[in-house]
């Protein structure tokens, strides 16, 4: 390896790493609230349905919100974004924290949602223009994988403390955790370079229209549609399967809630193993199809009641592999249905990195 090449990995490694641990940041507050329901619900004597409805404020402003981040993200660059996501999601732990009453757990539960909502936007705009190509399918293998493991940390984390101390102090505990990735990434933000990565992202995009969402070209919406159905579908697995394992195949509670641990970690397994098949070819589309048919043929035979119980663990990994494998080349995937940007000077024909590689000076620019 020499040394240029070292260099390069050692960069990408780091940015992947970066970006990686914000996104498991992302995914841990996902779950911040929903693991302290049992203290908040004796807390502040709530329903469930006015502990569900925390969520819902969550996740609705998360899901508008993320919509207009990209924007922000390509008005002003990736990282500023990143961080104030981040500081967000810091002030509303605090602000959870404090709570004296219902009323301010929803309002800070809608900052928490304002805070997880530039993720996806600012992660990929880093990824994409930080990572040498070579290396995307592992980044964003390693991206999915953080994630995972951001869900499964946030349980025991805050539960754990919780118990011990209460559930104040574990929602502070969280706060200092966002804290602490928020210093990092502030310390090592050389490595992402928000200059470049704005002048990057704040190309004009070839829209004859001219219209602000003049991006939303056919194969966007098709990606639009393809991830709300697969959502839909994996999200009612995670939600429901424990209730349905049970009531199916009459086994015991604690077997039907090990079947959606085993198809977690199946899904982080098989988002590894996806990094490595990325890498390797360009026909994302291939593979989302395959692991997708794949997932979606077992869950069917498990849902048709036919199959040994003994086997229905085994069947709910196979589900959580499948679509575990096909995270890398679904986000690669659609960063190829992005439309292009106009190249800047001395360039002359698009490369699969946005740029080119048709350089009149003959030199390869630092996106490469």
């Amino acid at each position: 390896m020499t040394t240029a090449t070292a260099d390069s990995f050692r960069r990408d490694a780091q940015v992947i790493g970066l970006v990686g641990l914000a996104h498991g940041t992302s995914h841990f507050f996902h779950l911040a609230l929903a693991s302290l329901f049992p203290w908040l619900k004796d807390a502040f004597v709530l329903s469930y349905a006015e502990l569900g409805l925390l969520m819902t404020v969550f996740f609705i402003v998360s899901g508008v919100g993320q919509a207009l981040a990209g924007f922000v993200v390509d008005r002003f660059g990736a990282l500023p974004v990143l961080l104030g996501g981040i500081a967000l999601l810091g002030l509303a732990a605090l602000g959870l924290a404090a709570s004296q009453n219902y009323p301010m757990l929803i309002l800070f539960a809608g900052v928490a949602g304002l805070g997880n909502s530039v993720f996806h936007p600012a992660d990929f705009t880093l990824l994409n223009r930080r990572v040498t190509v070579p290396r995307l399918g592992h980044a964003f293998s390693v991206h999915g994988l953080a994630g995972t493991l951001g869900w499964a940390l946030a349980p025991v984390f805050l539960a754990g403390i919780a118990t011990i101390a209460g559930w104040r102090l574990a929602l502070l505990a969280a706060a200092a955790l966002a804290f602490v990735v928020l210093a990092a990434l502030a310390v090592f933000r050389d490595l992402l370079d928000p200059r470049e990565v704005q002048q990057a992202v704040a190309k004009p995009s070839r829209d004859p229209s001219g219209s602000i969402l003049g991006f939303m070209s056919a194969p966007v919406w098709m990606c639009f549609a393809f991830f709300l159905i697969s959502s839909f579908a994996f999200g009612g697995i995670q939600s429901f399967a424990p209730a349905a394992l049970r009531d199916i195949y009459e086994i015991p509670f604690a077997l039907a809630t090990a079947c959606i641990t085993a198809y977690m970690l199946a899904s982080a397994g098989g988002i590894v193993v996806g990094g490595f098949l990325a890498a390797k070819t360009a026909h994302y589309d291939r593979i989302v199809a395959a692991g997708f048919a794949a997932s979606g043929a077992i869950a069917v035979l498990v849902a048709t009641g036919i199959a040994p119980a003994a086997s229905v663990i085994v069947l709910l990994g196979l589900i959580g592999f499948g679509a575990g494998i096909v995270g890398p080349s679904r986000d690669l995937l659609v960063r190829a249905a992005a439309p292009t940007r106009t190249p800047p000077a001395g360039f002359t024909a698009w490369c699969t990195r946005g740029w080119t590689s048709g350089c009149r000076s003959r030199r390869r620019c630092s996106a490469c």
